[in-house]
C-alpha cells in the first residue's frame, strides 16, 4: 500500500509584501518548507511531491533532492495545484496526504494519524480538524458519533448556532488516491475567485456516499498558517515555545522562554542555564553545565562543558571547557578557544587559537594568531595582522607574558616563556625566554612645568599692533 504526500507551495504570498517567496521565509532559522519536509521524513513515504509555481527556481533550489517537483504554471486554486501533481504519483500509490507549504507547525504524529485513519476506515478522505478559539471566517465541521463528517458549513452559510461551533476544517487531508482523482474532475470554479478549491472534493465525496471522516489535531497550533508578517511572528513564537519546552524536558533551565530564541538544529546539554536575551542559531552545540547569556548571540558555535558566555557574540568557532567569555566579547569565525580560558570585556578574537588557561582579560584584539597555553595578554594589546593588502599571523608560545598596550606587528613569532614589556611595539621575532622592550627611554625634567607654561603663554601673546581694543 503506497503512501505519498503533496505539499502545495506555488503561490508567492502577496500579503507578505516581500520579494522572497512565502515558503522560504524562515521560522526559527529555517525556511518554512523545510520544516514540513523534516516532519514528513520520519514517515518514510514512497514519494513526496512539492508543487511550485511563482519563483519556482528559488523554491526548488532550497528543496534540492528532498522531493519531486510538480509545476503549477497558473495559480488557479488548491484543487488545480493538486491536479498538477497527480500525473507524478507512483502507480502503486493508494493514500495521498495533502499539506500546505506555509503551515510549518504540523507534526509527524499528526500526519501518521491521518494516514492510519484513512487506511483503517477505508475512507475516501480524512479531514484534519481543529478546535480553535476564534473560528471566524472558517468552515465549521459537524461529525457523527463515529467521527464521520456529516457536513461542512462555510461561515457565510452558517446559522448563529452553527457559528458557535469551534471545530474547523484545516484544509489538510489524507485521500484515497482513486477518490481524489475522480472527485477533482468534478470540481468547478464557481466561486468569486474563479478557482478550483480542493475543499470542494469533500462535498463531492459525501454527496456520492463515499465515507469521509475527521481527525482532530491534538494541538490547534499545528494548523497555523502564514499569510502575512503578523502570522509569521505568531508561528515563530509557537515554534519557539515548542523548542524551549523540549529542552526543558531534557534538563535545561530556561529562565524566560518568552525572551530567548533557539534554532531547530541547536542542541543543549543537561543542567545548562539559558538566560533572557539569548539567541542560539544554526548548528550551535551547547554542552552540559553551561551558562549562556544574558543578551548573548551564538551562531554555529560549539561550547563545551561548564563554559560561560555572558553578554557576547560568537560565530563559527569553539569554546573549551570551563572557559569564561564576556561580557561584551566578540568571537569571530575560525577561532578555537581552549579550556579554562578567560576572554574578558571588550575583547575581539578572530581566526585565532587560544591555548588552555590563557587570559585575554580586557580591551584587546587577537586576530590571525596562534596563542599558546598559559599566556597573559594584557589590556590594550593588538595583533597588527593587516598590512593593507594581506593578513599575516602572529604566533605566541606557551607561558609568554604580553604586557599592556603592546603592538605585535605580524608576521611575528614569539617563543615560549618570553616577556614583552608594556607599551612596546614588537616588530621582530622574540626567542623563547626572551625579554623584549621597544619604546623610547623616558626623559624627566624637574622644576620644568611652570617655566614651560610661562614661555608658551609668552609665545602666544599677540604683538602690540595686533592687539584688539584701546
Amino acid at each position: 500500500m503506497g503512501r505519498s504526500a503533496i505539499v502545495l507551495a506555488a503561490g508567492h504570498g502577496t500579503r507578505m509584501k516581500s520579494k522572497k517567496h512565502k515558503v522560504l521565509h524562515e521560522v526559527c532559522g529555517k525556511p518554512m518548507i523545510l520544516h514540513i519536509l523534516d516532519e514528513i521524513q520520519p514517515l518514510l513515504l514512497d514519494q513526496v511531491i512539492v508543487v511550485t509555481g511563482q519563483q519556482r527556481e528559488a523554491v526548488e533550489s532550497v528543496i534540492g533532492e528532498r522531493a519531486e517537483i510538480a509545476v503549477q504554471n497558473e495559480q488557479k486554486g488548491t484543487g488545480h495545484a493538486v491536479q498538477a501533481a497527480l500525473p507524478k504519483l507512483l502507480p502503486d500509490t493508494d493514500s495521498v496526504l495533502v499539506l500546505y507549504g506555509d503551515a510549518p507547525l504540523i507534526r509527524t504524529e499528526t500526519m501518521e494519524a491521518l494516514f492510519a485513519a484513512r487506511e483503517q476506515r477505508r475512507a475516501a478522505a480524512v479531514v484534519l480538524t481543529a478546535d480553535v478559539d476564534d473560528p471566524s471566517g472558517l468552515g465549521r465541521v459537524f461529525e457523527g458519533l463515529d467521527g464521520a463528517i456529516e457536513r461542512v458549513v462555510e461561515e457565510k452559510d452558517a446559522t448563529p448556532e452553527e457559528r458557535a461551533v469551534r471545530r474547523i476544517n484545516t484544509g489538510i487531508y489524507a485521500f484515497a488516491r482513486a477518490d481524489l482523482e475522480e472527485s477533482l474532475t468534478k470540481v468547478r470554479p464557481t466561486n468569486t475567485q474563479a478557482e478550483y478549491y480542493l475543499t470542494d472534493t469533500i462535498a463531492i465525496m459525501r454527496a456520492s456516499g463515499r465515507p469521509v471522516y475527521g481527525v482532530a489535531a491534538a494541538d490547534a497550533q499545528e494548523v497555523l498558517s502564514v499569510n502575512d508578517r503578523i502570522q509569521l511572528a505568531r508561528v515563530e513564537r509557537a515554534m519557539q515555545m515548542r523548542i524551549c519546552e523540549h529542552w526543558m524536558r531534557e534538563g535545561v533551565t530556561i529562565i524566560d522562554p518568552m525572551h530567548v530564541t533557539i534554532g531547530v538544529d541547536v542542541t543543549i546539554g543537561r543542567d545548562s542555564l539559558i538566560l533572557p536575551g539569548t539567541v542560539l542559531e544554526g548548528g550551535t552545540e551547547i554542552g552540559e553545565g553551561c551558562v549562556i547569556g544574558p543578551n548573548t548571540r551564538l551562531t554555529n558555535m560549539r561550547v563545551s562543558f561548564g563554559a560561560e558566555v555572558e553578554t557576547s557574540v560568537a560565530r563559527d568557532s569553539s569554546i573549551g571547557e570551563h572557559t569564561h567569555v564576556g561580557p561584551f566579547a566578540y568571537i569571530r569565525p575560525g577561532s578555537n578557544i581552549g579550556a579554562n580560558v578567560k576572554v574578558g570585556d571588550f575583547v575581539e578574537v578572530k581566526n585565532s587559537t587560544l591555548g588552555d588557561r590563557t587570559k585575554v582579560s580586557h580591551l584587546a584584539y587577537v586576530g590571525d594568531a596562534d596563542v599558546g597555553s598559559d599566556v597573559n595578554i594584557g589590556c590594550g594589546v593588538i595583533t597588527v595582522n593587516y598590512d593593507g593588502k594581506r593578513k599575516h599571523r602572529t604566533v605566541i608560545g606557551d607561558g609568554t607574558f604580553v604586557g599592556s598596550n603592546v603592538n605585535l606587528i605580524a608576521p611575528l613569532d614569539v617563543g615560549a616563556d618570553a616577556y614583552l614589556c608594556a607599551g612596546s611595539t614588537i616588530t621582530e621575532d622574540v626567542p623563547a625566554d626572551g625579554f623584549a622592550i621597544a619604546r623610547n627611554r623616558q626623559v624627566t625634567k624637574p622644576d620644568y612645568v611652570k617655566n614651560w607654561r610661562a614661555r608658551r603663554e609668552e609665545d602666544s601673546d599677540p604683538a602690540p599692533n595686533e592687539r584688539k581694543g584701546p
